[in-house]
């Protein structure tokens, strides 16, 4: 299955039915009066979260969804039938937004969550509705309620516990392959990852999600490479692991250019706990390992583990590392959510 994270729908509710004029004829009965029922109410369309998708792929196939008009009124009192409701099935993590791209309607972020994103027009009221004491024999009736046209952008942002950021050739797929039964694509090539790729990560009885995304590299909040259109994904984890190529000419430079650029894509993911990682350890000796960890502390302050996704030689210790950082995010969200409730006697 293709991986589809962005697509543009159009969709629009039904409209309401009109109202009918009609009047009772029925023998031996000389003055019927009205008797034409109301309109029925045109379907809405909802929006919900399912269990199964990983991407928008459907949405590439069809863009247009128009939810069913409310049928007329009809004499003898009857009213007229609703038109069907329009589901769009989306997965978890999908954002909403108008059709400029920015302006959020809603957030989708759990499992079964639905929200209306277009109300079906009211049906319209049929002559009986305006039946009175000084006017018995009405001649009127309602229209129905115009539906809604709209369109709106589906954005898809995956829901991960740690996000990877690095170079392009940092490492990321291996580790993901080496630690998940993800299976993702691995060259000696830059931008091997095209898409973002899950897997599931295991350690001391815990798991997490990982998400793997395409490498960054300078200039990339301008469009230069693959952009930062997949930045998106990492939004919603707790922990980042910054993985820095052990065999690059010059590692502080790379770990600088994945924090602009952090910096310069705005939000909250800079200041998002990280784990940094020098990687590909495996082709150093001691000395080089020691020197260049150092080197890269001294210049940026953080502190740097060591690793090689190919021999798994500290792998454990760079997940317990990341199992601790997501828990003291999840307990500092959970503590925030308990200030922000209101008092309760």
């Amino acid at each position: 299955m293709k991986f589809l994270d962005l697509a543009k729908v159009y969709i629009r509710s039904g409209s309401g039915g009109g109202g009918c004029i009609s009047f009772r004829r029925e023998k031996y009965i000389e003055y019927g009066g009205p008797d034409g029922g109301d309109g029925g109410r045109g379907g809405d369309v909802w929006v919900e979260a399912v269990d199964g998708l990983n991407t928008l792929i459907d949405f590439r196939y069809q863009q247009h969804f128009f939810a069913q008009n409310g049928q007329g009124g009809m004499g003898a009192q009857r009213t007229g039938k609703d038109g069907e409701t329009i589901v769009l099935r989306v997965p978890v993590g999908t954002e909403i937004m108008e059709e400029d791209g920015e302006t959020v309607i809603a957030d989708i972020t759990e499992l079964g969550q639905r929200v209306r994103i277009a109300k079906g027009g009211n049906g319209g009221f049929g002559n009986l509705h305006f039946k009175s004491s000084t006017n018995q024999a009405p001649r009127r009736a309602n229209p129905g309620q115009e539906g809604v046209d709209r369109t709106i952008w589906l954005r898809l942002k995956l829901i991960a516990d740690v996000g990877l950021l690095g170079l392009p050739n940092a490492g990321k797929s291996t580790f993901l392959a080496a630690t998940s039964n993800a299976r993702p694509k691995i060259a000696d090539y830059p931008f091997t990852t095209l898409h973002p790729n899950l897997g599931v990560v295991g350690v001391d009885g815990a798991e997490f999600v990982v998400a793997d995304i395409p490498g960054l590299i300078a200039g990339a909040h301008e469009g230069i490479g693959l952009g930062v259109r997949f930045l998106g994904h990492v939004e919603r984890s707790a922990s980042l692991l910054h993985l820095i190529d052990g065999t690059s000419g010059d590692p502080v430079k790379d770990y600088q250019t994945i924090i602009q650029e952090l910096e310069a894509y705005g939000g909250e993911l800079a200041d998002k706990r990280r784990v940094t990682v020098l990687n590909k350890i495996d082709t150093l000796d001691a000395e080089e390992r020691a020197f260049i960890k150092d080197e890269i502390e001294a210049a940026t302050g953080a502190t740097v583990m060591l690793m090689s996704g190919v021999t798994g030689e500290g792998v454990t210790e760079v997940l317990r590392a990341l199992r601790q950082t997501i828990q003291d995010q999840r307990a500092a969200e959970a503590a925030l959510g308990a200030e922000d409730e209101p008092w309760r006697p």
